[in-house]
C-alpha cells in the first residue's frame, strides 16, 4: 500500500535530551511505510530553558533537516517543524518568531513538569494545578499560534497517585469546547505509555469527548530516539476507532490533511516485514 502518513512529533539531540540523527528517524519511517517525518524539536526561547534548543543552534537545526531531506529525497519526505512551549509571556515572542521559519507543523505544548511553567501556576494544590492546566489548554488554542496541541492531559503525570479524570471533568469539557471553537487539532501522543500513568495522552475519556466535538486528531510518537518512530500507532488507531473517530489528520506546510482511519492503519508496515 502507498505510504500516506507522517510522523508528526519527533526530536533531535539539539534539545539536549534526545538521541539519534534525523537520517535515522527517516530510515525508521521508511521501514514503517510512512510518507514522511516532520521534525519538531523544542523551540528556542529567549529564556534558554533546559529542555529547548539554544537560539544560536536554530540555523544548525534547519540545516540538518535540509541535509536529511536531500538524503531521503524520493523515498521519505523530511520537513521542518517545531514544538513550541505556551506560556502567557511567550505569546508575543512566538507570534513574532514562528512566521520567520518555514515550519510545516507547529505543536503547542504545555509542560507542567518544567520549572518555568510551575513558577507561574503551581500554588501548592495538585487539583487546582490540574484545573489551571486545562484552562491554559483552552488559552493555548485560542492564541492562534499552533496547528496541534500536544499531549493534552500531560498534567496527570504530575500527581499520578491521586489523579482522577472526573475530578477535573468540568474543566476538561470547558477546555475542549474552547478548542473545538478554534478548529485547532489535538494530539494522541503514544509516548504516554512510557510515563507514570501508562496510557496515551490523552486518555480514553478525553478522546471520546474530543470525538463528540469533532476535534481533529493527530497521532504523534514524541520520539526522542529513532526506534520510537510511529511507535504503537496501530494501538493508537484502535483507540481512536473505539473513541468514535473515523479519520486521523496530519499537517504539512501548516495545512491539515485528513485520512480515513482504517486506511491510515492499513498503510502501516511492521518493521522488518
Amino acid at each position: 500500500m502507498q505510504p500516506i502518513l507522517y510522523e508528526q512529533h519527533m526530536h533531535t539531540p539539539l534539545c539536549g535530551h534526545s538521541e539519534g540523527e534525523i537520517e535515522e528517524y527517516a530510515a525508521l519511517a521508511l521501514q514503517r511505510n510512512l510518507k514522511g517525518i516532520v521534525v519538531t524539536c523544542h523551540n528556542p526561547t529567549p529564556h534558554n530553558w533546559w529542555h529547548c534548543m539554544a537560539c544560536d543552534r536554530q540555523p544548525e537545526y534547519l540545516e540538518s533537516i535540509e541535509s536529511a531531506r536531500r538524503a531521503f529525497a524520493g523515498s521519505v519526505d523530511v520537513l521542518p517543524g517545531i514544538e513550541a512551549d505556551w506560556l502567557p509571556d511567550m505569546e508575543d515572542w512566538l507570534r513574532e518568531e514562528l512566521p520567520k521559519q518555514p515550519y510545516s507543523h507547529v505543536l503547542g505544548s504545555l509542560h507542567p513538569q518544567t520549572e518555568a511553567y510551575r513558577k507561574i501556576f503551581w500554588k501548592g494544590d495538585p487539583l487546582e494545578y490540574a484545573k489551571a492546566y486545562f484552562d491554559n489548554l483552552g488559552r493555548s488554542a485560542e492564541c492562534g499560534l499552533f496547528d496541534t496541541l500536544s499531549h493534552p492531559d500531560l498534567v496527570k503525570n504530575e500527581t499520578p497517585k491521586t489523579w482522577n479524570v472526573q475530578d477535573v471533568w468540568h474543566e476538561i469539557e470547558r477546555a475542549l469546547d474552547r478548542v473545538a471553537a478554534t478548529g485547532v487539532a489535538m494530539e494522541l501522543n503514544t509516548s504516554g505509555l512510557l510515563k507514570s500513568i501508562p496510557e496515551m495522552n490523552p486518555g480514553p475519556e478525553i478522546l471520546a469527548a474530543m470525538a463528540k466535538r469533532d476535534i481533529p486528531v493527530v497521532v504523534g510518537s514524541d520520539a526522542h530516539s529513532p526506534t520510537r518512530v510511529a511507535d504503537n500507532w496501530e494501538l493508537a488507531y484502535d483507540l481512536l476507532r473505539d473513541a468514535g473517530f473515523s479519520q486521523v489528520s496530519y499537517f504539512t506546510h501548516r495545512e491539515r490533511h485528513d485520512v480515513p482511519l482504517d486506511q491510515a492503519r492499513a498503510s502501516l508496515r511492521i518493521c522488518g516485514v
